[in-house]
């Protein structure tokens, strides 16, 4: 073992937020079983593993009304295995659920009765309602202040669930998961597109999306919004808050329902397991939009495990900003001091108030989470601090947070690195996000780069800085006499960037 500063626990390393146990969801569903460990349950969940097996426990259930024996042999030696990992990781909790095929199943009762014995605790056997309830207590935990329908998409069952103003509503199930209904129309995609219409036609929520947003959750929608993604070149490959036009969706949709999925364009980004499902999940999608009439298909990575985790959380924890908590946590993990950058958000927002630079609601939390973010490169090579800054920001697991949003927090930072406004590190990034939002980004840097050079990172400076209204026009940044010395050069230098750029007159002066 090499030598290990003290404070150090070398079980869990630096990068794991102090005080927290893992939590892992274990999720016996018709196609897949799957474990997956949190570091935590907390308002933003960080997965410390996972792992699925594709058990098929759904199967041919819709012809049989049991479960195959091969299906459930898979299923409990994947459980016995989870149970180890989550054994080895130290989880304070293990919670299984089990969806359309366990509860419906003729030896459902028998395979619950094993699984409980390999896995280790009791099984929570989910209702048609449940999965509803918690794949919208998913998006809620995922998205910021969705409004829409959410759709959970599984081997067995479709389920739907009206979300709006942070509460759910009633929701449904309906026979359309892929392995069923390739089950119910033996095969045939025209009869399987029969089926999906005149199921999700005559639901309770027909035309309930209409100019709303429909949330696709589940592997089979996931995986189609990645060959989607690849087949028209998306510059951003984040899954969570994939959001398409629902007509843009038309002709793609139609040629996975038509085509041998191995002669797709892109196909190999799907793993060969999930393509044969990919036509079924289409023509589902298709009934999706004709009779619910979404404006806009946004894609959930948060689905039932974490709607679970996030039920289980007191309401004080629920009402928090997810991507705000996200963003200190990374600042505590990552920042030379965590607590300049909280000053920094107090900065930037004092800053944008006095200067008169307007915002919208979400332009605020953007603001915030880019100034806990601001230091979350320092260690990279002074010069690829810039790249990286970029692509981890772009790239991190954030919740409530759009693809727009992503692309502003990465800019900030990279520009606030380069010190210009133009990058080439990730082609079409810019086409992300509207002009205004980027010009917001170019403003943000460039105080960046004034309040970083006047205080190495380091706190206590920012929060005794003063903006007042200048009686010869403009506005002057105060710094008390005891800190002059910070004052110099190259502050003055980066300041007057600062006022170039928001196109104010600014003076900086010592008093």
């Amino acid at each position: 073992m090499p030598n290990t500063p003290a404070l150090i626990d070398p079980r869990k390393g630096q990068g794991r937020i102090f005080g927290r146990r893992p939590v892992a969801v274990v999720d016996i569903g018709s196609n897949s079983v799957r474990l997956v460990i949190y570091e935590g349950n907390s308002r933003s969940p960080t997965q410390l593993f996972n792992e699925k097996v594709l058990s098929g426990l759904g199967k041919g259930l819709a012809r049989t009304g049991r479960l195959d024996s091969d299906a459930v042999d898979s299923a409990l030696a994947a459980l016995t295995r989870f149970r180890a990992l989550a054994r080895l990781a130290d989880c304070e909790a293990v919670y299984p659920l089990a969806t359309a095929a366990a509860r419906e199943a003729s030896n459902g009762p028998d395979f619950i009765a094993a699984a409980e014995a390999a896995i280790g605790c009791p099984i929570t056997i989910l209702s048609g309602a449940d999965e509803a309830r918690y794949a919208a207590e998913g998006v809620l935990a995922g998205f910021f202040n969705p409004d829409g329908i959410v759709g959970d998409l599984g081997g067995g069952s479709l389920e739907l669930v009206d979300v709006a103003d942070f509460k759910i509503g009633q929701g449904l199930t309906l026979p359309l998961g892929g392995l069923r209904l390739r089950d119910m129309a033996g095969g045939d995609i025209a009869r399987a597109r029969a089926i999906a219409d005149e199921a999700v036609g005559t639901s309770a929520l027909a035309g309930a999306c209409s100019g709303r947003r429909f949330y696709a959750v589940g592997g089979t929608w996931r995986n189609l919004a990645k060959l989607h993604m690849e087949q028209v070149k998306y510059p951003l490959q984040v899954m969570h808050g994939y959001s398409v036009p629902a007509e843009n969706l038309t002709a793609f949709l139609a040629q996975v329902a038509s085509s041998d999925p191995d002669k797709l364009p892109c196909i190999d980004v799907v793993s060969r397991s999930r393509r044969p499902l990919l036509a079924y999940g289409a023509v589902t999608l298709q009934a999706v939009i004709e009779k619910l009439s979404p404006a806009q298909v946004v894609v959930s990575a948060y689905g039932v495990r974490e709607g679970y985790l996030h039920s289980l959380l007191p309401e004080s924890e629920t009402a928090r900003d997810a991507l705000i908590e996200t963003a200190r946590e990374l600042s505590m993990l990552r920042a030379r001091s965590p607590q300049h950058n909280e000053e920094l958000v107090a900065f930037a927002r004092d800053t944008f108030h006095v200067l008169g630079i307007d915002e919208t609601p979400e332009e605020e939390r953007l603001r915030d989470a880019a100034c806990l973010l601001a230091d979350a490169s320092w260690r990279a090579h002074p010069d690829y601090r810039g790249g990286q800054a970029l692509s981890f920001t772009v790239h991190a697991s954030f919740p409530a947070l759009d693809h727009a949003g992503r692309t502003f927090l990465g800019l900030t930072n990279y520009f606030r690195y380069e010190g210009h406004f133009e990058q080439g590190m990730v082609p079409d990034l810019d086409r992300l996000i509207p002009e205004r939002m980027l010009e917001r980004a170019r403003v943000l840097a460039s105080l960046f780069r004034v309040a970083f050079l006047l205080t190495a990172a380091m706190p206590g400076v920012l929060e005794r800085l003063r903006w007042i209204q200048d009686p010869r026009g403009g506005f002057t940044l105060v710094v008390p006499k005891d800190l002059a010395e910070l004052v110099g050069e190259r502050p003055r230098a980066r300041f007057q960037q600062f006022a170039k750029v928001i196109d104010r007159t600014l003076r900086l002066e010592v008093r």
